[in-house]
This record gives structure tokens, C-alpha cells and sequence, in this order.
């Protein structure tokens, strides 16, 4: 890469994740996220984070955001990766992202202000790297039906790519949506069901939008599924100093040692693959092949590194790693559910070999 990305944070970056570390131990309880799998919505953030200026982190100082670009949002995704939180920032951000890269200044306003939610109409595990899903558009007209989209429940506007090119914003209300049981219920996905739904023409070529905001999308998951396996080392690593067997620590057992050694070193690889994938195209933009290639790297090692993750934290913590008011189960659906989100890893690495000209 041409490009050398600055993988330590700022001062500034660090005061956010100190503010959304803080608002995540006051407003994020485990029992919480747990009680959603029995049919009791978690709780949201939006209106704090808002209150923040977390909802503008992408969007233009001149459009009423703050202009701090994709470097910043992704530590605000690590830290709500490591909460295991609820609520729509990587979707919503994913939206800014269309919105921005459209032209489209008054929802990307409002989407900063925090005062709309957008999700962008596509299965949950389309990949940056391929052509943009479309829904059948005659006349302008929408119809058709999108299967496992996240971010919709939470939504007041969706943006919709159509056959014809165009990228529309429509009211959530004039569309059906359905809810459907999802691996991890504190991102629930749903299908959309569109039947003559018509939206205020963003762009007429949309494909090139909806391919920034995706890449956006897998660049802060990379950042979320770093913060989960940092969550599940520190988690195990602590409860190991506690636990006894046949009289001794089990954190001592030389064994044990070695295992969370390669797993914390592991995870700190995950989280510099993640930030030089945020600065980078923070820094080149998503029209960049330095851009994609640092995306597709991150994308690739932190899906597998946070699912291995989360499955040894649920080893190491013994029996209670098994029941369900231990939170590590929490992290282990969200690991294995953003295993699959914006891309397999095999997608990713399949796409990275393109880029690089490596042989199929």
C-alpha cells in the first residue's frame, strides 16, 4: 500500500471512547440484551449517542455533522462491539454513508441530528465487493421483496436501490415490514416487502452509492468484531484469575497461559487490521483500491478472529459459560451473526485475491 495509516489514536478519539465506554456501562445492562431473546426489545441508544454527536460522525461539518469520518465512527463501533449493544449505529452509519456519496444534504442533516433513522435495503451479508442487489422498479414504482435486512425495525426511512439505476428514500410506513427470528436478537433482521412503494429520487446511479456505504458498513463491522473478541479475552482472562480447580488458579496452568497469550495477540491483530481499515478509507476514500484491499483484509481476519474468540471464552469459562445468565453467549451469537454480515470472510479474501493478483 502506498498509503501508511496512522493505526495509533488521537486524543480526541480517545476522549469519545472514554464518553461511549462511559455511557455503554451506564445504559447497557446484560440482562437486558439477554431479556431480547424472549421477546422484550433491548434498549436502544439513539437518543444519546444523538446527544453526542455520534449520529453526524460521517456526515460534512457543512451538512450539520461533524465531519470526523469513518477513523473516528470505528472506535465508536469497537466500543459498542465490546458492550455487545444494541441499536442501529452501523446501519444508520451505512445509510450516511449512501446519503453522503448521493448528494442527498437534507437527509444526511437530519441522519447527523439524529432526528431520522435510515437503514439501506439489502440482506445483511451482501458483500462491497460485487454488484449491488436491486428491486424490481417500473415507473418509479417499487415492488419486490428483500429478505434478512438489518437496521429496518428501527427505521423511518429506507434507501432502495431500484433495476432502473435509481436510489430512492422511502417512508418505512409505506412498505411491509416483517420481523424474523434472528441468530442474535439484539440486531434483529427483518424482510421488506415492497408493493408499489414510491420515494424522493436520490441519485439516478445509485449502484455506486450503495457500494461506498457497504464498504463503510464492513470497515466499522471489522471495528465491532474487534471490540467483541477484546471483550471476550479481558472477560476470560479475568474470570480465570478467580477460578479455582484441584486447588489452584486455573489462570495459572501453563496451558491456559499459552491459550489467551495467542488469543490476546490475536485480538490486538484484529484491532490494528480493523483501525487501518477505517483510517484508510477514511483517508483515500471507497473509490480507492488501497481502500478495498485494507476493507478486505479487516473484514476477513476480525469475522474468524471474534467467532474463535467468543467460542473459547465460552470454554474457559467452564459450566457457567453455558448457562444463559452468563452475557458470553451475547457475544458468541453477535460474533457468529457478524460472521456473515457485508461478506463472508471467504467472500473477502476471494475479492482481496483479485485485488492483490494473487491466482484463484
Amino acid at each position: 500500500m502506498s498509503f501508511t495509516p496512522q493505526l495509533l489514536s488521537s486524543d480526541i478519539e480517545d476522549d469519545l471512547r472514554a464518553a461511549v465506554r462511559d455511557l455503554l456501562d451506564r445504559r447497557v445492562a446484560p440482562s437486558d440484551l439477554i431479556a431480547a431473546y424472549d421477546g422484550t426489545p433491548a434498549p436502544g441508544l439513539q437518543a444519546e449517542l444523538a446527544e453526542m454527536g455520534v449520529t453526524g460522525l460521517l456526515v460534512p461539518e457543512e451538512l450539520g455533522g461533524a465531519g470526523a469520518g469513518v477513523a473516528v465512527a470505528g472506535v465508536v463501533a469497537e466500543e459498542l462491539g465490546s458492550a455487545c449493544a444494541a441499536g442501529d449505529f452501523l446501519t444508520s452509519a451505512i445509510a450516511a454513508a449512501v446519503a453522503i456519496e448521493a448528494g442527498a444534504a437534507e437527509l444526511s442533516g437530519l441522519l447527523a441530528e439524529g432526528t431520522r433513522v435510515a437503514a439501506l435495503v439489502v440482506p445483511f451479508a451482501v458483500d462491497p465487493h460485487g454488484a449491488a442487489p436491486a428491486v424490481t422498479a417500473v415507473d418509479g414504482a417499487l415492488s419486490g421483496t428483500v429478505r434478512s435486512v438489518a437496521g429496518v425495525l428501527g427505521a423511518d426511512v429506507l434507501l432502495v436501490l431500484g433495476s432502473d439505476g435509481a436510489l430512492q428514500a422511502v417512508a418505512a410506513s409505506d412498505v411491509r415490514v416483517e420481523p424474523v427470528s434472528s441468530l442474535d436478537m439484539t440486531r434483529q433482521v427483518a424482510d421488506v416487502i415492497f408493493d408499489g412503494a414510491r420515494g424522493t429520487v436520490l441519485t439516478s446511479d445509485g449502484a455506486a452509492a450503495v457500494r461506498a456505504g457497504l464498504l463503510t458498513g464492513a470497515a466499522l463491522l471489522a471495528a465491532e468484531q474487534a471490540g467483541v473478541a477484546r471483550w471476550c479475552v479481558a472477560t476470560t482472562v479475568e474470570y480465570l484469575k478467580q477460578r479455582r480447580q484441584f486447588g489452584r488458579v486455573v489462570g495459572g496452568f501453563q496451558a491456559i497461559k499459552h491459550r489467551l497469550a495467542e488469543l490476546y495477540a490475536d485480538a490486538e491483530s484484529a484491532g490494528a487490521a480493523a483501525r487501518s481499515a477505517t483510517v484508510t478509507l477514511a483517508e483515500l476514500g471507497p473509490a480507492d483500491p488501497d481502500a478495498v484491499i485494507a476493507v478486505a483484509v479487516a473484514a476477513a481476519y476480525c469475522s474468524d478472529l471474534a467467532v474463535r474468540a467468543a467460542e473459547e471464552a465460552v470454554q474457559l469459562h467452564g459450566g457457567i459459560g453455558m448457562t444463559w445468565e452468563a452475557p458470553v453467549h451475547l457475544y458468541l451469537k453477535r460474533a457468529k451473526a457478524d460472521q456473515i454480515g457485508l461478506g463472508t470472510p471467504g467472500r473477502h479474501r476471494a475479492a482481496l485475491a483479485g485485488l492483490i493478483d494473487l491466482p484463484a
